[in-house]
């Protein structure tokens, strides 16, 4: 095998990695992911094996302990990197290696300094993870130097409150990092094609971190390979009356009086695609104040639970303008859409006879159903619900565009504004939109509708907190009636308004939320604060319900000593993660471009370090130290992740879905949104009848072929034509179009370069054109101002957006010669160093500009 058809499969690997076989098409079922050879030859499965979670929960903390099972298929050592999801509130306090029989124990360092002790070990051949926290539910583990044939175990743990509401206790889980749109221009990342694990999307000027939050999925119809167990260790406190597993499968053991539980996910290979919820109801419907208090060298912590009032249903129903907003872009399609659509169709139908209403969709834009809200009629919902049944999910999620949309505008003073967004909430600029919600709901009321099985809720919580409403998840097609109901059940009347606590005679700081939302919901208030004196005392809750003010005492014990105090541990970890949210969102906006507030960011980071707590500027680093790896190699392999249940690859990725070159050039772009209908800055439109699963492997097997034979021309073009190079003279004269599919002018000839005396022939100004393949050349001649938008087919080749994908022989690599191309505007996807090749996409009116580069020896279409 020739070197540049060796190195040109290499490129093809780049495509392949961590797909199927493209030349063994039935390995698509198998139900495993490989990671593949430069030769197309399957390398074994990709290195996270297994995770296993185990939750411990007494009252209303749960104590969550995550192992990821990492091991090495392959020859050479791997470096193992894997964007996982935890719960948003998660105060992470632990991260453990596990090797063979030794534990190390991670510690919390500046995440700067982690990076740089990770890399250290990673160069000396020492084994090393680093946890980093890129939002406040995605992280990032990384594990270097697992050797040949060995398993690395990373262990996290985190402590969260659970989540009560409406007479049942909720525990999520969460499994996946959905594929999420991110605005702005990009900035492009380094490397070759989008693989699965590898980020999908480049760093944009208002998400500099895209490639950190937007791991690639699988391929359709394929599987990660790696499963997940949950086991739920459940102490209730007093007798069980129900437990729901909302989206799996689970068997359920009770001690004799039904107060402890032991759950666990069915014996099956679990696929780890959609959020694990558990919801369960004691024998009463009401819930007791609680009080937790920890007592340790850094302070006295406590936590309190006090429960709400009853609900009272007001006698006059006070007049709304409810703003319904959905999302219809595409990782909406299919389910999500349809489960959208039937909430809101129940939700316009259950309008207040005095209310006014308007129905806004974005996507890439926004768009309205009306001009203004409109009275409550029944020719205005006949209008809304057609508009509604017309809608389909495709394009990107500007949903920037429409929170200004929104909140505009509130100019009806008899009206209470409340704007309900139906949303999966698939966005990197999450932090940016709590921000403006933030910023701009004034009077409004933002409710939103997290509709789907694995959504962001970071966001959509973030969105409800800031908007001073409430959020509601809708798993399924069959939850849709009762999210309405419970919608107007809480905008109706709130069960509490003006909510305070009252400490007495208790000295207590920094309590949070520092504001106390209003309860749209029979939920209780949940504060975490530190106290400087303990003793007994009385604290009082206080607010406002529909019958008048409410006020209710409760007598508690605050310990004094440490030795009084113990036994709740993660309350201070707990109350640290409370502050740094609190602190996060006070500079939302600025922490999502990268430029956090200095005084900010030092006091999270102090409290990171002092509460061993991973946050955003803070990560666990772990380093073996006993011993140094053996061999040099070390091989980078991203861990693939599953797409979430229900989210289409096609809303998501669009027509070209299958095109690991054509997703990643896209990626490129200039603008974001180019071309509209995907999760990427410019993914292709989507379409409307979906590949069969198979032909994604088929069509990169195809493109390996076409890579092939095309790499075959240029290497025949430059060994073979004319046989000697003394005589490629008179082949760099010959008419464009003549003989083989590239021709390649001499090198350095000219007049005189044999002594002739003759006079010089006149200089062909379109000679550096004969480097162009005869179907490249014929492009250029067809090739019209209007084939600039859009995609086109000429000359056999295809046109998108007035680029084409070309492969190029160059006579140097060097990064003086890339940066000569990238000035010319080629885009680079891959390289292949050996054989001076590299592939990309460049503007049709710029192959003239290219050509005229003396590096460039030969250029010809990538087809397939």
């Amino acid at each position: 095998m020739s070197r540049l058809l060796f190195s040109a499969l290499a490129i093809s690997a780049v495509l392949l990695a961590c797909l199927p076989a493209a030349a063994n098409v039935d390995r698509v079922t198998e139900g495993r992911l490989d990671a593949m050879g430069p030769e197309g030859k399957a390398l074994g499965p990709c290195p996270l094996k297994h995770t296993d979670v185990n939750v411990d929960i007494a009252g209303f903390v749960a104590r969550v302990t995550v192992k990821q099972q990492f091991h090495n298929p392959f020859k050479d050592k791997i470096e193992a990197i894997y964007v996982f999801p935890l719960s948003q509130d998660a105060a992470v306090d632990k991260m453990t290696m596990i090797i063979g029989e030794r534990q190390i124990d991670g510690e919390i360092k500046e995440r700067g300094e982690a990076k740089q002790i990770y890399e250290q070990a990673k160069a000396e051949g020492r084994v090393a993870s680093l946890l980093d926290q890129e939002r406040p539910n995605i992280f990032t583990q990384s594990v270097a130097n697992i050797e040949p044939g060995e398993k690395i175990d990373i262990e996290i743990a985190y402590s969260e409150t659970l989540d009560w509401r409406d007479g049942e206790f909720h525990f999520d889980f969460p499994m996946v990092v959905g594929p999420r749109y991110m605005p702005g221009t990009p900035s492009g990342i380094g490397g070759g094609p989008a693989r699965p694990g590898e980020p999908f999307s480049p760093p944009t000027d208002q998400v500099p971190d895209a490639d950190r939050i937007s791991p690639m999925p699988v391929a359709e119809g394929m599987r990660a390979g790696h499963d997940i167990s949950v086991t739920v260790n459940l102490d209730a406190g007093s007798p069980i009356q129900r437990i729901e597993s909302k989206q799996h499968e689970i068997t359920t053991e009770y001690d004799k009086d039904k107060s402890v539980a032991a759950l666990k996910l069915a014996p099956k290979k679990t696929i780890p695609n959609k959020d694990f919820v558990l919801v369960y109801q004691t024998a009463t419907d009401e819930i007791e104040d609680a009080i937790l208090t920890h007592v340790d060298d850094r302070g006295k912590f406590f936590t309190i639970v006090l429960q709400p009032p009853k609900r009272v249903r007001p006698e006059v129903i006070v007049p709304k303008e409810i703003i319904f907003v959905i999302d219809k872009s595409g990782s909406m399609s299919g389910f999500p859409m349809d489960t959208a659509k039937e909430s809101m169709r129940l939700c316009i139908n259950g309008l207040h006879e005095n209310d006014t209403f308007n129905l806004m969709t974005f996507s890439g834009g926004v768009g309205f159903c009306f001009p203004e809200p409109v009275k409550n009629t029944d020719e205005n919902r006949d209008k809304a619900l057609a508009y509604l049944g017309n809608l389909q999910g495709s394009g990107g999620t500007e949903m920037m565009k429409a929170i200004n949309a929104c909140l505009a505008g509130q100019n009806d003073p008899e009206r209470v504004r409340i704007v309900c967004f139906m949303t999966d909430g698939y966005v990197g600029n999450d932090m940016a939109i709590i921000d403006a919600v933030k910023k701009n709901a004034g009077t409004a009321r933002v409710f939103s509708f997290g509709i789907g099985r694995s959504v962001n809720r970071y966001l959509l919580d973030g969105m409800a907190r800031a908007g001073r409403g409430e959020v509601h998840y809708i798993l399924s097609d069959a939850q849709a009636d009762g999210a309405a109901e419970r919608f107007y059940e809480r905008v109706r009347m709130p069960v509490l308004t003006d909510v305070a606590v009252d400490f007495g005679k208790f000295e207590v700081e920094e309590v949070y939320p520092a504001m106390i939302p209003d309860l749209f919901s029979a939920k209780p208030v949940i504060l975490k604060g530190r106290y400087q004196n303990g003793g007994e005392g009385t604290i009082t809750l206080k607010g406002n319900t529909g019958e008048g003010s409410f006020e209710r005492e409760i007598n508690v014990t605050l310990p004094e000593s440490v030795e009084e105090g113990k036994g709740n541990v993660a309350l201070a970890s707990m109350w640290a993660r409370a502050k740094v949210k609190d602190l996060m969102d006070q500079q939302l906006d600025r922490a999502q471009r990268g430029d956090p507030n200095p005084a900010i960011k030092e006091t999270i980071l102090g409290l990171g370090l002092r509460y061993n707590l991973l946050t955003q500027y803070t990560s666990f680093v772990a380093v073996e130290k006993l011993r140094i790896t053996q061999g040099d190699k070390v091989r980078t392999i991203n861990v693939p992740v599953e797409m979430p249940e229900g989210v289409s690859h096609e809303g998501v990725f669009g027509a070209d879905r299958q095109s690991g070159l054509a997703l990643h050039r896209r990626a490129l772009k200039t603008k974001a949104g180019f071309g509209g209908g995907g999760y990427f800055p410019g993914a292709a439109p989507s379409v409307t009848e979906a590949p069969k699963p198979q032909s994604q492997a088929q069509r990169l097997a195809r493109q390996v072929d076409s890579l092939r034979e095309e790499t075959e021309r240029i290497e025949t073009s430059r060994d073979g034509r004319g046989g000697e190079r003394a005589g490629r003279k008179e082949d760099a004269k010959k008419p464009a179009g003549e003989g083989e599919s590239i021709a390649r002018p001499d090198e350095g000839a000219g007049a005189g370069d044999d002594g002739d005396t003759a006079e010089a022939p006149q200089p062909d100004p379109n000679a550096h054109l004969a480097k162009l393949s005869d179907d490249l050349r014929k492009l250029l001649g067809e090739y019209k101002p209007e084939h600039a938008t859009g995609t086109h087919t000429i000359a056999g080749l295809t046109v998108e957006g007035g680029e084409v994908e070309v492969q190029i022989q160059l006579s140097s690599l060097s990064e003086e010669t890339l940066k000569k191309l990238a000035e010319a505007g080629f885009i680079k996807l891959a390289e292949a160093k050996t054989a001076k090749l590299v592939v990309g996409a460049i503007g049709v009116e710029k192959l003239g500009e290219l050509c005229r580069l003396a590096e460039v020896l030969a250029v010809a279409p990538l087809k397939g």
